[in-house]
């Protein structure tokens, strides 16, 4: 797949059981190439929004090559949440101090 040369619409879903986690699909596609599995994973599922992408677009937590990579290959790409790391330890122990006293 030459990346350089695609525009691709692509509808973008989130889904009602894991926040943060996307589904990009090719538009034209939809859902029907999503494994029952993954779809299942998501809950309910509603449109976030339809973009062109391009290998030179910019997504906020995404490579847009990638992303047209993926769908060209598996037909769907899957974002998921960004893991959130403590800004030190001592504020992750804090986190586990009972605050009821």
């Amino acid at each position: 797949m030459n990346t350089q040369e695609i525009r691709l619409i692509c509808d973008i879903y989130k889904g009602s059981k894991k926040e943060g986690m996307y589904l990009y699909v090719d538009k034209k596609e939809g859902l029907g190439k999503i494994p029952d599995a993954l779809l299942a994973s998501f809950g309910q599922l509603a449109l976030v929004t339809t973009l062109i992408i391009t290998p030179s677009k910019k997504l906020v937590r995404a490579d847009a090559g990638q992303v047209l990579e993926e769908i060209d290959r598996q037909g769907f790409y899957l974002q998921m949440p960004p893991t959130l790391q403590p800004l030190d330890f001592a504020l992750a122990e804090n986190s586990k101090l009972s605050w009821s006293q």
